[in-house]
């Protein structure tokens, strides 16, 4: 159980212009953390870092990507040596030197990118490193019982034979925290955990973390989600430009309070108005269904700058279709048409070169070359384009304004064309994928999960940049699992339910309840419509 709560004065950075109030916190901490600094070439991840971690609680690391969370917690796990700084754990001095290290003194860590082996079985993912062996031999019986009882624990349903690289999201997901968890730590780390999850494994998520915290265990959890700090936090602490801000009571801070600390300036809307002046129709799906049969009779419509929002479940088939307009998913039977064009033998290629762009929600693995620079990755789907090159050469002048122009319109920082895409954080990482479908001045942008592990600072921008394409006359396929996203930017929503559209929302019926009725139902409440 959670220690006695009593009050300690709170730590603001001097300058602040929000003054937190006064943080509660237990009198001894589990693991507390000073001074802490971490350089990379060229760049100082963090300066002064500091953290208190108490048994029972929820510890949300909050701030803009770049803020330092990552590094932070990536010495906490072990994977990263401070180069200065102190650590000490149940108050002896703490060294880890590597994620072994960390493990053996009770931290486990779940981060955004698994370290799941994808060749191997659920069964042996979750008994990987530390298998029950007889001399060299593994008893595979007892590794099978771990397994299985590591996934009865949590609840987790899953295939213990399944190929973990057959696996959803979501279910690897699964695999990776039931593994994180059966060494029964007494530290877990969760980096951004529900950003593959659906509205009911996210609750399911939740009462996992209930549990722990009544077990005594101490939870570092990264979240961009204001509505996951209410529901779970008990302390937040603030970084920025990898410094410490502020450590303050999850009760006692406002959403406004959080961001003005996060950015060090006053909180905007999040949402900008975006005028609704439909256009003519420029995308049309008729009775579309996919030959793996993840879509069935799908029928939709875009317009002229307009946003259409497309809501469901992870897996429901949402975002199949964005994928099945670029050619990525083959078509069965059914009609796509462009321009009032009906379209055939679709592939990626002719879609960017018929103003269709598709930005996918996995922009590690599919989204950037991870390796190259950042002008390569954002001039890459333009480099046909007369302005990019000619006869087989590139204006590589023109191609570095293009470019520049395209990085200063996303507000990438830090601005600099020849980093590789690795070295960015998540939210500007996004704004590259984002920068090269703007490169080819797109009729049709289909954004799939655009804000996944993105902070508030950043979201903001990518909406403005959403709004800002919608008034130039873009039609925007938004396809998200963010209910105030969807709610926020969208003109009219779909619901995707089983792979087919049960529902069709027009601005002035757009309301949470009905859209999440969807979610579970065939058919959408009241009478059914056409789809288009």
């Amino acid at each position: 159980m959670s220690a006695t709560i009593v009050p300690v004065p709170l730590e603001v950075m001097p300058g602040c212009a929000c003054q937190a109030q006064p943080v509660s916190a237990p009198p001894a901490a589990l693991l507390s953390l000073r001074g802490i600094g971490k350089r990379f070439p060229g760049v100082r991840a963090l300066h002064q870092a500091q953290l208190d971690l108490y048994p029972g609680e929820v510890h949300v690391l909050f701030g803009e990507n770049g803020a330092g969370k990552s590094t932070l917690i990536n010495i906490i796990a072990g994977a990263l040596v401070p180069d200065e700084g102190q650590m000490s754990l149940d108050g002896r001095p703490l060294t880890l030197r590597s994620v072994q290290d960390a493990r053996a003194q009770g931290i486990a860590a779940m981060f955004q990118e698994f370290s799941l082996a994808p060749d191997l079985s659920v069964a042996q993912n979750l008994v990987l490193g530390n298998e029950p062996a007889f001399g060299r031999f593994i008893r595979g019986a007892d590794a099978r019982r771990r397994a299985s009882d590591a996934l009865a624990r949590y609840g987790f349903e899953l295939d213990l034979d399944a190929q973990v690289a057959t696996l959803s999201r979501a279910q690897q997901q699964m695999v990776e925290m039931a593994k994180a968890l059966a060494g029964e730590p007494k530290i877990l780390i969760l980096d951004e955990p529900t950003a593959s999850l659906s509205e009911r494994e996210t609750q399911a998520l939740f009462q996992t973390i209930e549990q722990l915290k009544r077990s005594g265990v101490a939870i570092v959890y990264i979240t961009h989600r204001m509505r996951e700090i209410r529901a779970i936090a008990d302390r937040i602490t603030v970084m920025r430009d990898g410094s410490h801000i502020a450590s303050l009571a999850a009760a006692q801070a406002s959403e406004e309070q959080l961001i003005e600390l996060m950015t060090g300036r006053k909180s905007g809307a999040l949402y900008p108005p975006i005028r609704h002046h439909a256009g003519r129709s420029i995308l049309r799906l008729e009775k579309l269904s996919t030959r793996n049969g993840s879509l069935r009779d799908v029928s939709l419509e875009l317009r002229e700058g307009e946003i259409v929002g497309l809501a469901g479940l992870v897996g429901c088939g949402k975002s199949e279709i964005g994928r099945a307009c670029f050619g990525l998913e083959p078509i069965d039977s059914g009609v796509i048409s462009l321009d009032g064009q009906r379209l055939s033998r679709l592939s990626p290629r002719r879609m960017l070169a018929r103003g269709l762009c598709y930005i996918t929600s996995d922009r590690r693995n599919e989204g950037l070359l991870l390796q190259r620079s950042t002008r390569e990755n954002i001039a890459l789907s333009a480099l046909a384009l007369p302005q990019f090159s000619s006869a087989g050469l590139l204006r590589l002048g023109t191609e570095r304004r293009q470019v520049l122009a395209l990085a200063e319109r996303m507000h990438l920082r830090p601005l600099n064309l020849q980093a590789e895409a690795v070295n960015y954080s998540g939210g500007n990482q996004q704004k590259i994928v984002i920068a090269r479908a703007l490169a080819r001045e797109a009729k049709v942008l289909i954004f799939d999960e655009p804000t996944v592990g993105v902070d508030v600072g950043a979201r903001a921008e990518i909406y403005k940049a959403l709004a800002d394409l919608a008034h130039e006359g873009c039609c925007i396929l938004l396809i998200s699992s963010d209910m105030p996203e969807l709610l926020g930017l969208s003109h009219r929503v779909y619901v995707v339910n089983a792979g087919q559209i049960v529902d069709h929302l027009e601005h002035h019926e757009l309301d949470e309840e009905r859209i999440l009725h969807g979610f579970f139902r065939e058919s959408p409440p009241g009478e059914q419509r056409e789809s288009a």
